[in-house]
């Protein structure tokens, strides 16, 4: 029986030996889970028992060491949580090496091709549907169509201390005719780009005419846009429409709302819709500035543009740029834990499949739900303690070395008894 013994100790401390030699060798592998063995020992009826077993072989799945990469494309996670990956048939994997790519398919990938899995960024403008089902996550190198101006915002300084324009009628040609002017940019349905010069004139104490010529078009007319109503404190207190008479006199209007005038852009000869666009001038004030000036100025349009990047923020959400200096979001990265971990079968390549002894996948996003946290350009480092390898490798010899030396004192006892006469 001890040589059963004793081969049954050898082949435990080969399998040790094993473990210890895959652990070394993944030590740099990004993601890497290390593993430890675990032996049981046999007995059948027997009090002195038949030897030892390997009972199975455990995984460790505290973190790795953060190690920053600067890489877009690499994402370290922190804490409970896998990344879901597909392959083309659907089979779902899960991993913690955060090293993808983008292939000839625009495909998120990692690096033995399996998609990576998220939520789908949809609508316009697009955003992210939680909840849904994960699916296979792309890069879109397509174009990001235009978007027409159809609102904004400007915040005027006028000075106070100006004198009331005394030239009249208005005249774009004739700086005697307004007190100040300023350029605002918008944006048709094709995604041209309007420079529609504003003239503010002075035409009474606290009282500002606007009026507006669309550059884009050298033919077009001035067009009235509106007036600017301050209060004696130097606060805008209400904006009113402005017409013309025959003779280009002006003729106040209604009171409008919200502080806002409207913008018309001129169609001009490219097929384009030239919505107006309803300019809000909340906060602006008249003061005595000593020169009239434009605090900011927003609109909502912009022209198409061609990516010339993408971005995987630390929540997981791929985030697009654009040659029309715009973003756009692109989809979302979702993450799977699982009530056992070490219950996950290993399947190679730095990937785990779940099994009935993990638990059923739990998903969704980075930083929810007890999910591990994500850093963008970084990578988590294997697990592996070298120091604790090479003790561990010692060890595992010497237990070699002792059952070896149990069979060897087993063969000098039999060689004994042989010999007896």
């Amino acid at each position: 029986m001890s040589f059963s013994q004793a081969v049954s100790g050898l082949n435990a401390a080969s399998s040790n030996l094993d473990v210890i030699g895959n652990n070394i060798a993944n030590s740099a592998t990004s993601g890497f889970k290390s593993g430890s063995i675990s032996f049981a020992d046999m007995f059948a009826g027997s009090k002195t028992g038949q030897g030892v077993k390997v009972a199975g072989v455990l995984q460790d799945f505290n973190d790795g060491t953060t190690t920053t990469t600067n890489r877009g494309l690499d994402i370290a996670l922190s804490g409970n949580g896998f990344f879901r990956l597909a392959d083309a048939n659907g089979a779902v994997y899960y991993s913690r090496n955060g090293q993808f790519s983008v292939d000839n398919q625009q495909r998120l990938v990692n690096g033995q091709g399996l998609s990576v899995t998220g939520y789908p960024a949809t609508g316009t403008p697009p955003t992210i549907q939680q909840g849904a089902q994960p699916v296979p996550l792309t890069i879109p190198n397509t174009l990001m169509p235009a978007s027409p101006s159809s609102t904004g915002t400007m915040v005027a300084n006028l000075n106070s201390s100006q004198a009331v324009v005394a030239t009249t009628p208005f005249d774009a040609n004739d700086n005697k005719t307004y007190s100040y002017s300023t350029t605002f940019t918008t944006y048709d349905s094709l995604g041209n780009a309007h420079d529609n010069d504003l003239y503010f004139v002075k035409s009474a104490a606290n009282t500002w005419d606007v009026y507006s010529k669309d550059t884009s078009n050298p033919a077009g007319a001035t067009k009235p846009v509106g007036t600017l109503n301050f209060g004696s404190n130097g606060q805008l207190t209400s904006t009113t429409a402005l017409t013309l008479d025959d003779k280009g006199n002006r003729v106040p209007g209604d009171v409008l709302e919200n502080n806002t005038l409207s913008l018309q852009m001129d169609a001009g000869t490219t097929g384009a819709t030239v919505p107006a666009v309803a300019l809000n001038f909340t906060n602006s004030i008249q003061q005595n500035t000593g020169a009239s000036a434009i605090g900011s100025a927003t609109q909502n349009g912009y022209a198409a543009g061609n990516m010339t990047g993408y971005t995987i923020n630390d929540d997981g959400t791929i985030t697009g740029s654009y040659s029309n200096q715009k973003t756009q979001l692109l989809g979302q990265i979702t993450l799977s834990s699982f009530a056992n971990n070490e219950g996950l079968q290993s399947e190679g390549n730095n990937v785990w499949s779940a099994t009935q002894a993990s638990g059923q996948a739990i998903t969704g996003v980075a930083g929810a739900g007890g999910l591990a946290s994500m850093t963008s350009g970084a990578l988590e480092a294997s697990n592996v303690d070298q120091g604790k390898e090479l003790v561990n490798m010692i060890v595992a010899q010497r237990n070699y070395q002792a059952n070896a030396q149990t069979i060897k004192t087993q063969d000098q006892i039999l060689n004994t008894l042989v010999n007896l006469r």
